[in-house]
């Protein structure tokens, strides 16, 4: 008579069983992903579009230039609009780029590795210094607002807020990571609670005279 061995059983975490198997993302996450990368990425490309016109022809006035406040061609001939050499928009076409092709593939169902994920929150959490830098610098230095860069501040956001729920997931036993994760939106909400709050302060003697 023979004995069968029992299977040997796994004791890590559920998502996480095999590095070859990758990273199951929820499907509401995945879609953020990929929404944001579509804005993002459409939001670049008119900016980027905006400034080659404006290379072209000095006399050119971008479509987002509304008013003295909403004015994208005031932000754009300032040095903090090419504070890297190339214009901005520049790396944000090729990091929204990236982001739409992460959220195609985890649409799809395919299981990016667990590094892939730390990389692009890591990356998303640089950009989010940076848009918060500009947020500064356009309040306070400029003193003017590009509508289109606000659309890409709007996701940047709310999108690193995602992808760190996906690449910290391992995490999930922390009590702080739990605490984080439990009131990661009504956090968002106050950040653009802060920003709106900002925003009206900073130009109210122009908003005041449109009441």
């Amino acid at each position: 008579m023979s004995v069968t061995a029992p299977a040997p059983v796994h004791s890590g975490p559920p998502d996480s069983a095999s590095a070859a198997s990758g990273v199951r993302v929820p499907r509401a996450g995945a879609l953020w992903v990929l929404i944001a990368g579509a804005i993002g990425l459409l939001a670049s490309a008119t900016l980027l579009v905006e400034k080659v016109e404006m290379l072209k022809n000095p006399s050119y006035v971008p479509t987002c230039s509304i008013n003295p406040v909403l004015s994208c061609g005031s932000v754009m001939v300032t040095p903090q609009a090419s504070v890297f050499g190339p214009p901005n928009p520049v790396f944000g076409v090729i990091s929204f780029t990236l982001v739409l092709v992460t959220g195609v593939l985890a649409v799809s169902g395919v299981r990016l590795p667990r590094w892939y994920w730390v990389g692009l929150m890591v990356g998303t959490a640089a950009g989010a210094v940076f848009v918060h830098w500009l947020i500064f610098e356009t309040l306070y230095r400029i003193g003017a607002l590009c509508p289109y860069c606000m659309v890409v501040w709007s996701v940047t956001i709310p999108l690193l807020v995602v992808v760190a729920s996906i690449a910290l997931r391992p995490l999930a036993g922390n009590p702080i990571a739990r605490f984080v994760y439990h009131w990661r939106w009504p956090i968002t909400t106050v950040w653009f609670t802060a920003v709106l709050l900002a925003i009206l302060v900073r130009f109210w003697d122009y908003w005041s005279t449109l009441i």
